[in-house]
């Protein structure tokens, strides 16, 4: 092709403002990377992004958060702590996160009590948290900021000596992984037996009545009734059985025990237990707002209400129509009986509130039901959001009622042995096989032509 020397010199300048524009283009987003910073997760079980547990967690603190990782300059432990403590800063701008090395600064690091290369002193106001290297996850990292919102010291105080479900004991009709979390979470939790003890410590946050099995003394009946009267919080599990001498207590708040244990056909063909309630609706309680769970009850028993004066109540949970108390044996087919078992919908969960002197608020719930809290019940559905929103709102920490707790998310590949023989006979015998084969018959066509 011919050209004339002025559509040269247009080549020519149109090939050097395209070379500048390019280079323009590319400055340009070199700055916009420092300045703006976009993540997208688009991971099967977003691994790289925060549950909603933990973006709850770390909003919920008000003002400024600083996280001092004394970790040294070698390896990639620096790198991992930006990547996780990453995370939290895009949901909370005034987190901020410093490095010390212990080796160039091991009198600062001492004066910290730090022990490990790598650990994080989480710090918030005057409260502080240590979170060392080999816990840097999401659900550790979580648990501490949860800890770090709540002030002042939280007892769950666990009544024992009568049979009751233990908060230490590992036992399938025990509480033990509950009050694993809640410790987790920054509850404290003890054991408390009248007969030794006859006296309810005065920094009990929330009293627990976990199902006792034998009848209460008159003495610790009394002494349950005072702490009642004078505004003590209270959790209740009351299972279908005779209340244990507690029926004062229920005369006190206005809760009585119906006969019978509740039967719902509906949750039958869920959980394929007639006496296991499926609970998918919710009271409007702070409890149970917004909570979407299903949860699960097993050997519940209906709650009826006659209210003393000053007291009020909400509904937190409640069968549906189909249901009743069957009061006769639950063997074989059975039935509704009118005229003997009592009609749904039932309400086997209530929350009550009582004004005090001082505008404190006296906060009591029963469950009729203790089994969903136990270790062998808690893991389904929603029982541990559950029990732990029904804890903060005991304690009036109503920040942290009602907001996810599960912060781990199921990573793990689950294979048969025969699924893992068979896959490593195809990459590892069968694939190198047929690569062998496929050259030699290459390299034998090749060689004939």
């Amino acid at each position: 092709m011919y050209h004339t020397s002025r559509a040269k010199w247009q080549l020519r300048i149109a090939n050097l403002i395209f070379v500048v524009l390019f280079l323009v283009a590319i400055g340009l987003l070199q700055w916009a990377s420092r300045e703006f910073h976009w993540q997208f997760d688009w991971t099967q079980n977003r691994r790289y992004s925060l549950s909603p547990a933990s973006v709850a967690a770390v909003e919920r603190l008000q003002g400024p958060v600083t996280i001092t990782a004394y970790a040294s300059e070698r390896g990639t432990t620096r790198q991992a702590i930006r990547d996780v403590v990453g995370r939290y800063q895009q949901h909370k701008p005034d987190l901020k996160l410093e490095f010390v090395d212990p080796d160039k600064e091991p009198e600062r690091t001492r004066s910290a009590g730090v022990q490990f290369d790598g650990e994080m002193v989480i710090a918030h106001g005057d409260a502080h948290e240590s979170v060392p290297p080999t816990a840097l996850t999401e659900e550790n990292l979580t648990n501490a900021f949860t800890r770090l919102g709540h002030r002042g010291d939280r007892w769950l105080v666990f009544l024992s000596g009568h049979g009751e479900r233990s908060p230490e004991r590992q036992a399938n009709f025990d509480l033990s992984t509950w009050s694993a979390q809640l410790r987790k979470r920054g509850f404290k939790t003890r054991t408390l037996a009248l007969g030794e003890n006859p006296q309810i410590p005065e920094n009990t946050s929330v009293l627990v009545l976990a199902s006792p099995r034998t009848r209460l003394l008159s003495g610790e009946i009394k002494t349950l009734e005072a702490y009642v009267k004078r505004g003590g919080n209270l959790l209740w599990l009351v299972d279908p059985a005779p209340p244990a001498g507690l029926e004062r207590i229920g005369e006190l708040i206005g809760v009585e025990l119906q006969p019978g244990v509740i039967v719902d056909p509906t949750s039958q063909m869920i959980a394929g237990d007639p006496t296991a309630v499926v609970a998918t609706r919710y009271g409007s309680h702070p409890i149970v707002r917004n909570f979407t769970e299903t949860t699960v009850f097993p050997q519940a028993a209906g709650l009826s209400l006659r209210l003393p004066e000053g007291w009020k109540s909400q509904v937190l949970l409640d069968t549906r129509p189909s249901a009743w108390s069957e009061t006769g044996r639950l063997d074989g087919a059975v039935k509704f009986d009118k005229g003997k078992d009592v009609p749904g919908p039932l309400t086997f969960g209530v929350a009550l509130t009582r004004s005090l002197e001082g505008g404190r608020e006296q906060r009591v719930v029963v469950i009729g039901d203790g089994d969903f809290l136990s270790n062998s019940i808690i893991a389904n559905g929603g029982n541990l959001e559950l029990g732990m929103s029904i804890a903060n709102w005991l304690s009036q920490d109503d920040a942290y009622v009602n907001i996810p707790v599960r912060t781990a998310r199921d990573r793990g590949l689950n294979l048969s042995n025969n699924t893992q023989i068979a896959i490593g006979g195809i990459f590892l015998v069968a694939l190198p096989l047929a690569f062998l084969a496929s050259g030699i018959a290459i390299w034998w066509r090749r060689r004939r032509r």
